[in-house]
């Protein structure tokens, strides 16, 4: 197998527009939260929301692949929160999903955090986006049932880092 080449780095904002059309390509957000990404990222240029909160990307020939935002925990020590991570459906299952994920947990473990948690959704049309988190060491750490909509759980996975 190929080692995958991959060029990661901090997201500007000449990236949002990109970064939106990336993660609708993917199929696994609503519109309502394609705009609740929007206002995330205007937010975090306007704001300057820097070392708790992080957006990366994921650069190849020019073209964004992949897209990753995590936040630190308010009252939790060292624990952070995956919020999204999401690869263009024409890189998927080659192995860049898990070296991103590898990234971000590595780049956690320097800032010294112990554990990192990932929320996801019940739905079958996400058992793909469980099935990765699983391959790539998480467990499934609770769950709480009917949260997004009736019949769709809310499913908590977690990694300890350190």
């Amino acid at each position: 197998m190929n080692k995958i080449r991959m060029k990661i780095r901090d997201v500007t904002h000449e990236d949002k527009a990109a970064l939106i059309s990336l993660c609708q390509i993917t199929e696994l957000f609503q519109p309502n939260e394609l705009e609740e990404l929007s206002s995330m990222l205007s937010a975090y240029f306007e704001d300057g929301l820097d070392g708790e909160h992080k957006w990366l990307t994921d650069e190849e020939d020019g073209q964004l692949r992949g897209v990753a935002y995590y936040a630190e925990e308010t009252f939790a020590n060292g624990v952070s929160n995956l919020l999204l991570i999401a690869v263009h459906p024409e890189y998927q299952r080659k192995g860049r999903g898990t070296e991103f994920l590898r990234h971000v947990e590595a780049e956690l473990r320097r800032m010294g955090k112990r554990i990192l948690i990932i929320e996801t959704s019940s739905l079958d049309s996400f058992e793909a986006t469980r099935a990765f988190y699983r391959k790539n060491g998480y467990d499934e750490e609770a769950r709480i049932r009917e949260y997004y909509n009736p019949g769709e759980d809310k499913i908590v996975f977690r990694k300890v880092l350190l």
